[in-house]
Protein backbone atom coordinates (compact mmCIF):
# COMPACT_ATOMS: atom_id res chain seq x y z
CA UNK A 1 0.00 0.00 0.00
CA UNK A 2 1.55 3.61 -0.90
CA UNK A 3 0.47 5.60 2.09
CA UNK A 4 1.51 8.58 0.26
CA UNK A 5 -0.19 8.36 -3.01
CA UNK A 6 -3.16 7.65 -0.76
CA UNK A 7 -2.82 10.84 0.81
CA UNK A 8 -2.62 13.00 -1.69
CA UNK A 9 -5.21 10.89 -3.50
CA UNK A 10 -7.50 11.34 -0.31
CA UNK A 11 -6.81 15.36 -0.09
CA UNK A 12 -7.60 15.77 -4.11
CA UNK A 13 -11.03 14.35 -3.44
CA UNK A 14 -12.02 15.71 -0.44
CA UNK A 15 -13.92 18.55 -1.54
CA UNK A 16 -16.36 15.94 -3.74
CA UNK A 17 -16.49 13.71 -0.44
CA UNK A 18 -17.80 16.79 1.64
CA UNK A 19 -20.28 17.22 -0.99
CA UNK A 20 -21.24 13.82 -1.26
CA UNK A 21 -21.99 13.80 2.50
CA UNK A 22 -24.78 16.12 2.20
CA UNK A 23 -26.55 14.00 -0.57
CA UNK A 24 -26.22 11.27 1.76
CA UNK A 25 -27.70 12.78 4.60
CA UNK A 26 -31.08 13.21 2.54
CA UNK A 27 -31.13 9.00 2.40
CA UNK A 28 -33.50 7.47 4.86
CA UNK A 29 -31.34 6.15 7.57
CA UNK A 30 -31.92 1.86 7.14
CA UNK A 31 -31.03 2.52 3.53
CA UNK A 32 -28.20 4.17 4.06
CA UNK A 33 -26.85 1.97 6.65
CA UNK A 34 -28.27 -0.99 4.10
CA UNK A 35 -25.45 0.72 1.44
CA UNK A 36 -22.61 1.90 3.96
CA UNK A 37 -22.69 -2.07 5.10
CA UNK A 38 -22.92 -3.47 1.70
CA UNK A 39 -19.87 -1.15 0.32
CA UNK A 40 -18.11 -2.00 3.59
CA UNK A 41 -17.81 -5.82 2.76
CA UNK A 42 -17.47 -4.96 -1.21
CA UNK A 43 -14.23 -2.94 0.40
CA UNK A 44 -12.53 -5.54 2.79
CA UNK A 45 -12.97 -8.05 0.09
CA UNK A 46 -10.07 -6.49 -1.77
CA UNK A 47 -8.06 -4.38 1.11
CA UNK A 48 -6.45 -6.03 3.96
CA UNK A 49 -5.64 -3.68 6.95
CA UNK A 50 -2.72 -5.65 7.41
CA UNK A 51 -0.98 -4.28 4.25
CA UNK A 52 -2.04 -0.33 4.91
CA UNK A 53 -3.05 0.19 9.23
CA UNK A 54 -2.57 4.00 8.55
CA UNK A 55 -5.52 3.91 11.61
CA UNK A 56 -2.98 2.71 13.78
CA UNK A 57 -0.29 5.07 12.64
CA UNK A 58 -1.85 8.19 12.19
CA UNK A 59 -4.84 8.50 14.91
CA UNK A 60 -5.54 7.20 18.35
CA UNK A 61 -8.71 5.59 19.20
CA UNK A 62 -10.50 6.68 22.18
CA UNK A 63 -10.55 4.69 24.82
CA UNK A 64 -13.23 4.10 27.67
CA UNK A 65 -12.73 2.82 31.07
CA UNK A 66 -13.38 -1.04 29.76
CA UNK A 67 -10.74 -0.92 27.18
CA UNK A 68 -7.96 0.48 29.58
CA UNK A 69 -8.95 -1.58 32.54
CA UNK A 70 -8.77 -4.78 30.03
CA UNK A 71 -5.72 -3.57 28.78
CA UNK A 72 -3.99 -2.62 31.84
CA UNK A 73 -4.72 -6.72 32.63
CA UNK A 74 -2.81 -7.51 29.99
CA UNK A 75 -0.12 -5.21 30.85
CA UNK A 76 -0.40 -6.29 34.25
CA UNK A 77 -0.72 -3.01 35.44
CA UNK A 78 -3.29 -0.66 37.32
CA UNK A 79 -5.44 1.05 35.52
CA UNK A 80 -3.81 3.96 36.76
CA UNK A 81 -0.52 2.93 35.54
CA UNK A 82 -1.44 2.19 32.06
CA UNK A 83 -3.31 5.94 32.09
CA UNK A 84 -0.35 7.36 33.18
CA UNK A 85 2.24 5.32 30.63
CA UNK A 86 0.08 5.19 27.80
CA UNK A 87 -2.73 7.93 27.40
CA UNK A 88 -3.75 11.25 27.97
CA UNK A 89 -7.09 12.99 27.81
CA UNK A 90 -7.94 15.01 24.31
CA UNK A 91 -9.52 18.86 24.44
CA UNK A 92 -13.21 16.64 24.58
CA UNK A 93 -11.90 14.71 27.72
CA UNK A 94 -11.70 11.61 26.31
CA UNK A 95 -8.22 9.01 26.87
CA UNK A 96 -6.44 8.55 23.92
CA UNK A 97 -3.14 7.82 22.99
CA UNK A 98 0.22 10.41 24.02
CA UNK A 99 1.61 8.91 20.78
CA UNK A 100 1.30 7.70 17.44
CA UNK A 101 1.90 5.54 15.73
CA UNK A 102 0.23 3.31 18.08
CA UNK A 103 2.59 1.68 20.70
CA UNK A 104 1.14 -1.58 20.22
CA UNK A 105 1.74 -1.64 16.28
CA UNK A 106 4.46 -4.04 14.88
CA UNK A 107 6.65 -3.15 11.93
CA UNK A 108 4.90 -5.90 10.33
CA UNK A 109 1.86 -3.78 10.83
CA UNK A 110 0.12 -6.53 13.38
CA UNK A 111 -1.33 -5.48 16.88
CA UNK A 112 0.60 -6.67 19.55
CA UNK A 113 -2.84 -6.43 21.94
CA UNK A 114 -4.85 -7.51 19.27
CA UNK A 115 -7.36 -9.82 21.24
CA UNK A 116 -7.74 -6.94 23.93
CA UNK A 117 -7.77 -3.64 21.68
CA UNK A 118 -10.06 -1.18 22.46
CA UNK A 119 -13.65 -1.07 21.07
CA UNK A 120 -12.80 1.65 19.03
CA UNK A 121 -10.32 -0.29 17.13
CA UNK A 122 -12.80 -3.25 17.03
CA UNK A 123 -15.17 -1.29 14.95
CA UNK A 124 -13.07 0.77 12.81
CA UNK A 125 -13.31 2.65 10.42
CA UNK A 126 -17.80 2.16 11.90
CA UNK A 127 -18.47 1.77 8.36
CA UNK A 128 -20.68 -1.27 8.96
CA UNK A 129 -22.77 -0.12 11.91
CA UNK A 130 -26.16 1.57 12.14
CA UNK A 131 -26.97 4.94 12.49
CA UNK A 132 -24.47 6.20 9.55
CA UNK A 133 -26.77 9.24 9.35
CA UNK A 134 -25.50 9.88 13.55
CA UNK A 135 -21.46 9.22 11.97
CA UNK A 136 -20.84 10.85 8.66
CA UNK A 137 -19.02 13.98 9.74
CA UNK A 138 -16.37 10.90 11.39
CA UNK A 139 -16.79 9.04 8.43
CA UNK A 140 -15.86 11.83 6.01
CA UNK A 141 -12.75 12.90 8.27
CA UNK A 142 -12.26 8.43 7.88
CA UNK A 143 -11.72 9.22 4.36
CA UNK A 144 -8.65 10.88 4.61
CA UNK A 145 -7.21 8.24 7.06
CA UNK A 146 -8.68 4.66 5.52
CA UNK A 147 -8.51 3.61 2.29
CA UNK A 148 -11.51 1.47 2.34
CA UNK A 149 -13.53 4.27 3.33
CA UNK A 150 -12.42 6.40 0.74
CA UNK A 151 -13.16 3.39 -1.79
CA UNK A 152 -16.83 3.60 -0.25
CA UNK A 153 -17.03 7.47 -0.97
CA UNK A 154 -15.62 6.77 -4.54
CA UNK A 155 -18.37 3.97 -5.08
CA UNK A 156 -20.82 6.11 -4.02
CA UNK A 157 -19.40 9.30 -6.03
CA UNK A 158 -20.08 6.89 -9.33
CA UNK A 159 -23.18 5.81 -7.73
CA UNK A 160 -24.61 9.54 -7.58
CA UNK A 161 -23.86 10.32 -11.02
CA UNK A 162 -26.11 7.66 -12.43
Amino acid sequence: MDLENFKNKARSEYANHKKLKGRLRKIKPKTLDQKFSDAHDEQFEQIDCLECANCCKTTSPIFIQTDIDRLAKVFRMKSSEFIDTYLHRDEEGDFVLNSSPCPFLGEDNKCFVYESRPKACREYPHTNRKNIHGILNLTLKNTMICPAVHGIFQVFLKDFRK
